[in-house]
């Protein structure tokens, strides 16, 4: 995107584009996704309305033996019980981040331009 090395916590660390598309079609889809913003391992896309922290990182990584970056999506928010310090108690994410999965796969399946090459839900990084 225009301006966006300017951004840039490391170079190389694209993504913004997908970001943003990502961001306005889950709004499209009922989430809350009030940010998008430049980490130094790629781009954070915070989901907000739930009780705890959520958010999607988007990045890219070296997947097979050319010198170039596949873009990664991955919800960052692990599945299963996870300590919330606004609720004071600990919540079960599993819900949630499935139904956030599902809705991630929805939208680039609907899209002829997005190419799903992989899916897993280990965390690659």
């Amino acid at each position: 995107m225009p301006g966006e090395d300017d951004e840039l916590v490391n170079e190389g660390m694209y993504g913004k584009a997908f970001a943003r598309y990502l961001q306005d079609h889950l709004i499209e889809n009922g989430y809350e996704a009030p940010d998008v913003v430049c980490e130094d391992w790629g781009w954070w896309v915070t989901i907000a309305g739930l009780p705890f922290t959520c958010g999607i990182g988007v990045y890219g990584i070296q997947i097979d033996d050319t010198d170039d970056l596949d873009l990664c999506v991955t919800v960052l928010t692990p599945r299963g019980k996870k300590w919330s310090w606004s609720n004071f108690r600990f919540v079960d994410t599993t819900a949630d981040v499935d139904r956030l999965h599902e809705t991630i796969r929805d939208i680039c399946k609907s899209d002829d331009d997005v190419a799903v090459v992989a899916e897993t839900l280990d965390f690659p990084l």
